[in-house]
């Protein structure tokens, strides 16, 4: 398999290590299998490519490249964590650790908007007046409510247990820092920050684009 960008290998090769973690891959069996019975297609042989990709990268790439990468573009949530924790300590920075770490956080894991949607909830019905009468139905009623909307929030927090999804104030540089600074300065720290993780990011990927040319699984022709 031959991939059309260095990119395009790297986000493939990490959301392969995602799979396999989960269980959905198995390759070394496929290899060996594959001796026996003939040539590995399909989905099979894309999967086993993107696993070679995975450890030559892994292999070849210095720690903070390695972390760069996996902090940009890993779908895997502990990876992306450490890898996030990592970079904390090698980025080159002028400003204190709790602003860099936000700051670093918030460029691996970017706002979404529409990543949290609101989520209705349901009302119960008036209470009947007459409780002797109608409270058991009252009370029945509510609680059956309220049921229906734990149900909801955890189908709604199933649906969104693939991504890390921040709250809203992890990206108010006003609460990254207790100083008091100007705006202009948390700005500057953080352009800074961004400047230096986009440079690892580009020499890691220059990196690997180079590793994989070796072993013939990018084209000299792919950015």
């Amino acid at each position: 398999m031959i991939y059309s960008s260095v990119i395009s290998a790297v986000v493939r090769a990490l959301a392969a290590e995602t799979i396999n973690s989960a269980g959905g891959c198995d390759f070394e069996p496929k290899v060996q299998s594959g001796k026996v019975s003939g040539e590995i297609s399909g989905k099979d042989a894309a999967l086993l490519a993107d696993s070679i990709v995975f450890k030559t990268l892994h292999a070849e790439l210095s720690p903070r490249h390695w972390c760069a990468l996996l902090a940009k573009y890993s779908t895997h949530k502990g990876r992306k964590v450490e890898a996030i924790g990592r970079l904390v300590a090698v980025v080159q920075s002028p400003a204190p650790q709790l602003f860099t770490r936000k700051a670093v956080t918030a460029w691996a894991i970017p706002q979404i908007k529409g990543a949290k949607p609101h989520l209705a909830k349901l009302k119960a019905p008036p209470r009947r007046p007459d409780e002797q009468k109608w409270g058991w139905r009252n009370d029945a009623a509510e609680q059956a409510v309220s049921r229906a909307n734990e149900n909801a929030a955890r189908r709604a927090e199933s649906r969104s247990s693939d991504m890390i999804v921040l709250a809203d104030s992890n990206y108010d540089m006003a609460l990254w820092d207790n100083q008091g600074l100007t705006e202009r300065t948390y700005q500057r720290w953080n352009k800074s920050i961004k400047g230096s993780l986009e440079g690892l990011v580009n020499e890691a990927l220059a990196q690997a684009q180079e590793a994989l040319e070796a072993v013939g699984l990018l084209s000299c022709e792919a950015a």
